[in-house]
């Protein structure tokens, strides 16, 4: 399988935000409308849908119109859950280097 650079680079600038990635994380539980998600997590409206146009332009999110809402969705969730896993594990991984680094100084 080859990479693509550019594509791939997409994904992860969608994943590079805080917010975002507490949107994706609320999203594994199920689907929810901007509204929902607003209530949840504090964030405003136009906050909670500026990110959720990033990730659905990028692929993550979907989004399923019932009448006046549209209700947002995970489009991989298992892969986005293995992605922010392994995240998590690297940036760990990361900061105890980091921290070891120091103490040689």
């Amino acid at each position: 399988m080859t990479m693509d650079g550019t594509r791939v680079a997409t994904v992860l600038h969608a994943l590079s935000d805080p917010g975002r990635i507490r949107l994706l994380t609320h999203l594994m539980e199920g689907e929810h409308r901007v509204r929902d998600l607003t209530e949840h997590l504090h964030l405003a409206q136009s906050t909670v849908s500026a990110h959720l146009a990033c990730l659905r332009d990028c692929g993550l999110v979907t989004s399923r119109p019932e009448g006046r809402a549209s209700w947002y969705s995970i489009v991989a969730s298992d892969e986005v859950a293995t992605l922010l896993d392994a995240a998590t594990s690297l940036a760990a991984r990361v900061d105890g280097d980091a921290t070891h680094a120091h103490e040689g100084a």
